[in-house]
């Protein structure tokens, strides 16, 4: 498809998918003529949507657009004031917990030999690192778990409508949780992201603060992006140290190497990228790759292909952490709407890899590849399990 339909029209799903890497950068160049807000809406709930909001507005506390997926002047607006949660030095402080946290993980599981690197590691981790950043309580990791599987089922295109109704009731037990937090929020500020959220403020006047229904959108937005596609690259990590055991010598003899450590990260993100199709819709007539889409063409933009074309990455199936080109991955999309999360899941994957292999050794799967399952979703590329054996070295 790459080579001979790059611009691909998929009449089943009715959306172009696009598959090389050049036409995915033109459309990150250019989010007025492929929008965002019209593509990702136009996803959601697929073939359910009206149905869907109404219950969220009966039981959920409202139906609360993603402000984040948005187009410019909007989007611009939106993204500056969520960036306040996203600050430098709350990035770079959190290094020492995510430490700590990874740590205690591995205490628990070190001496069993055996693990599933989904629910006993990437999960957990992620999940406890996400809770501490919005200021959530820990006794919710149990939720949290359900509620993202629900929430990104609605981009999936792959729910029936009894999944989408108790993925319903799922989102509408995430949204109160979130407006009762929030509120809180509102009258007693903490040091969190939910409370940076709720009082952040840029300039004067009109549009100078977020209203609440932005902000529930963005607080659900972090809480989700935040541990979903975190923890899917986590169980990729995994994956890597027990099938490419090269991989795993290579950091064991550099562990305290810094930028070995920094292109590991970026290699696994390109060829093991947790968000695989993220969709726009086209605001006019234009030519992409060679192709007249017009206006109102539903595209899917496919990151995994684009990854893995090998003109611009050559062997892209090769774990190469040399590549001169290594951060022109699109694993964390680009241009207006590239990840806003990107430097903490960065430091989260960094931070894992460094202690995994100082203290664990001889990762093997211990079931056959072909037989791991994922989520039905096109949006991401999520085991449901990775059962592993490790030895404990430290």
């Amino acid at each position: 498809m790459r080579r001979l339909d790059p611009v691909h029209y998929d009449k089943s799903i009715d959306m172009y998918l696009i598959s090389r890497w050049e036409d995915i950068q033109a459309i990150q160049r250019d989010p007025l003529t492929f929008s965002v807000n019209k593509g990702y809406h136009e996803q959601q709930a697929k073939g359910f949507a009206e149905e869907f909001q109404q219950i969220l507005r009966e039981k959920g506390g409202g139906y609360f657009p993603d402000a984040i997926m948005s187009d410019p002047p909007y989007h611009t607006r939106v993204r500056k004031l969520m960036e306040n949660a996203f600050t430098a030095h709350r990035v770079k402080e959190l290094e020492p917990r995510i430490e700590a946290v990874v740590s205690d993980l591995i205490d628990e599981i070190a001496d069993r030999g055996s693990m599933d690197a989904v629910t006993d590691f990437a999960q957990p981790l992620t999940i406890r690192i996400i809770c501490e950043q919005l200021g959530l309580d820990w006794s919710i990791k149990d939720k949290i778990a359900r509620w993202s599987t629900a929430v990104t089922a609605q981009i999936g295109r792959m729910q029936d409508r009894a999944e989408m109704l108790e993925h319903a009731e799922q989102i509408c037990e995430l949204q109160h949780h979130i407006i009762g937090t929030m509120r809180e929020r509102q009258a007693s500020p903490r040091e969190d992201m939910i409370s940076d959220i709720v009082h952040a403020k840029e300039g004067d006047g009109e549009g100078s603060v977020l209203t609440f229904e932005e902000a529930v959108s963005l607080v659900r937005a972090l809480l989700i992006a935040g541990n979903e596609t975190t923890a899917t690259a986590l169980s990729n990590l995994v994956f890597i140290l027990a099938t490419q055991p090269e991989v795993l010598a290579t950091l064991q003899g550099a562990v305290g190497d810094e930028k070995l450590m920094n292109r590991f990260v970026e290699e696994l993100l390109r060829i093991e990228p947790p968000v695989r199709g993220l969709s726009r819709m086209t605001t006019r007539e234009v030519e992409l790759g060679g192709t007249l889409l017009p206006a109102g063409a539903h595209l899917l933009l496919m990151y995994a292909s684009a990854n893995d074309e090998p003109e611009i990455f050559p062997e892209p199936r090769k774990f190469d952490m040399e590549r001169a080109n290594i951060m022109k991955h699109v694993s964390f999309g680009g241009g207006v709407h590239k990840c806003v999360g990107l430097a903490l899941a960065r430091m989260e994957i960094k931070v894992a890899a460094r202690q995994l292999v100082r203290r664990l050794g001889k990762f093997r799967l211990a079931i056959d590849e072909n037989d791991i399952a994922f989520l039905p979703t096109v949006a991401t590329r999520t085991m449901e399990s990775l059962p592993v054996t490790f030895e404990r070295i430290a």
